[in-house]
């Protein structure tokens, strides 16, 4: 496994933490997201080789053995690798996921039982309401899905938005190009198609863009905050050019 530098911690969104990790070697972010609340929540859970140094960092903000929600969009190793790992630092907490990944893999590989979501379906932190959107195939996985939180407008995008480098934590200037760079970039070598291009994909993008979310907290790459209305939009037609 590749070697990440020192994660860093940046507020993005009210009680919204990014956790960056950059790994050198593939010129490649990872970043997990914190919620401070009621009943806080991590998306993301990172590698179990990284979990050390995520730990870390959420105990920036806060005491990890307090966390309630661990959530993640789709069954995969940066996404839900260190699981269980968290699962044992937080007593109280449990795993959210879709309700499909819920039924074929986390009931078997968590150690305790997931909370599987329906779209639509509401999860209440304290201040803060979410909603979960089913995005199946998209970024990856039958499974896959999103959770928007509607009071502040913050949308958890896993894998979409995908950029390399070292970048800021936050920025409000136009991604298109970067994004593009990106998608090209891995379409032209062993990881090409990592993104299924199905004829549902345009149709959830244009819902996810109806959320006009205000901030877009991205996986790998700088997150941005502005019209992310648009940004869906842009995000669209360059999936389609890239991978329709």
């Amino acid at each position: 496994m590749f070697d990440f530098d020192t994660p860093t911690v940046n507020e993005i969104a009210a009680d919204v933490f990014r956790i960056g990790c950059y790994a050198p070697a593939l010129d490649l972010q990872f970043n997990y997201f914190l919620v401070r609340d009621d009943a806080p929540l991590l998306f993301t859970t990172g590698y179990k080789s990284s979990f050390p140094l995520v730990q870390q960092a959420v105990a920036q903000v806060m005491d990890p053995a307090k966390l309630r929600y661990i959530a993640f969009s789709h069954f995969e190793s940066d996404e839900c690798g260190a699981l269980n790992q968290w699962l044992e630092v937080a007593p109280e907490a449990e795993p959210v996921c879709s309700l499909v990944s819920a039924m074929v893999n986390i009931n078997d590989f968590a150690i305790r039982p997931p909370k599987g979501m329906v779209d639509g379906e509401q999860l209440n932190t304290g201040k803060y309401q979410y909603h979960f959107c089913s995005t199946a195939q998209l970024p990856h996985g039958w499974d896959a899905g999103l959770l928007y939180e509607e009071t502040q407008g913050t949308l958890f995008c896993s894998d979409l938005f995908h950029q390399g480098g070292n970048v800021d934590a936050l920025t409000e200037s136009d991604l298109s190009e970067q994004v593009l760079a990106a998608m090209q970039q891995m379409q032209a070598g062993p990881l090409a198609d990592y993104i299924p291009y199905t004829k549902q994909t345009d149709r959830i993008l244009n819902r996810l863009a109806d959320l006009k979310p205000k901030t877009l907290a991205i996986m790998h790459g700088s997150s941005f905050a502005g019209d992310g209305e648009q940004a869906f939009r842009d995000l669209s037609t360059a999936m389609k050019s890239v991978f329709g």
